[in-house]
């Protein structure tokens, strides 16, 4: 027995509408071509599967049970589209990102939004935590994507930057040094400081630049994060300098952002575990991140 699915098909057409010219319109095809190959299934499975009356197929009790076969197994293809329009659809995805603690409150929220107004049915995980545990646990691929500020590539991961951009002085509203547009060096000496911890990169390339112009300022307060920096220049404890990111979610919220006349870069790197399996998910909200923050990076006034 050598019949085809494209026999089942006919047959399952001709079963659901009832009549030849149905199917034939239902699969597109001709009505001879329908008769032709329902004639070369009853000849290939031996079965008289339906009696000609006046014109008309009335199906056999051998029709009857075969077809009752065939809508299992159409429910089952039935299954099998489904779960991969869901596929495509993400309708059952999960996305774990681990990130340094200030990307969960600067630029995440903002991909997440979009992300979930696109996929409304994907669940995201994100884990904010510092380094270099951080990079260590993507290098074990323990999450999907992971967004740092280190240069350092961790093994087992790709690294993309998908941002730069110069840090940047942030002051209390209302503040004499909010009139000028661009902060120099020296507009800081003798002002009130508040400052990340000793152990920040960025913290370090920075106080090695007001001791290189022999610039001192008064330490007021040091903390661990840009948002907790930015949260204390708005009580009026000090001036900092931080990353433009976590600096722009206060814009307008009683404190004032203003460039700095030296470049001190910030870098985002996008960090990619290479041994876990490959997902379009993940695909896209990398795409969404790049768009997020190219977005930040034009002009502001």
């Amino acid at each position: 027995m050598s019949f085809s699915l494209r026999h089942v098909e006919i047959f399952h057409a001709i079963m659901t509408s009832g009549s030849v010219t149905e199917a034939a319109t239902l699969l597109n095809t001709s009505q001879p071509t329908i008769s032709r190959e329902l004639a070369r299934l009853e000849q290939l499975s031996g079965l008289v599967l339906f009696e000609r009356i006046r014109g008309r197929l009335r199906p056999t009790l051998q029709a009857l049970q075969l077809f009752e076969e065939v809508q299992r197994a159409y429910l089952g293809l039935e299954r099998i589209v489904s779960t991969a329009q869901a596929l495509r659809r993400f309708d059952e995805g999960q996305l774990s990102i681990a990130c340094l603690p200030m990307f969960s409150q600067a630029v995440l929220p903002t991909v997440c939004q979009r992300f979930l107004q696109r996929y409304p049915r994907v669940k995201l995980n994100i884990t904010p935590q510092e380094s270099p545990l951080l990079e260590e646990w993507l290098a074990a691929q323990r999450h999907d994507l992971g967004l740092s500020e280190s240069h350092i590539q961790p093994p087992g991961t790709s690294q993309q930057q998908v941002f730069c951009a110069d840090e940047v002085a942030v002051l209390p509203q209302g503040h004499p040094l909010g009139n000028k547009p661009v902060l120099d060096l020296a507009d800081f000496a003798g002002q009130d400081f508040v400052s990340l911890s000793a152990s920040d990169i960025y913290r370090q390339q920075l106080d090695a630049l007001f001791a290189s112009q022999g610039i001192a300022r008064q330490l007021r307060l040091e903390t661990h994060s840009a948002a907790s920096v930015c949260s204390m220049v708005r009580q009026g404890i000090g001036l900092a300098v931080v990353n433009p990111l976590t600096a722009l979610e206060f814009a307008g919220h009683g404190v004032i952002i203003r460039p700095l006349s030296v470049s001190l870069p910030f870098r985002v790197n996008l960090l990619r575990p290479l041994h876990r399996p490959a997902s379009a998910l993940v695909d896209s909200f990398a795409k969404l991140l790049c768009e997020v923050l190219e977005e930040i990076q034009q002009p502001h006034p």
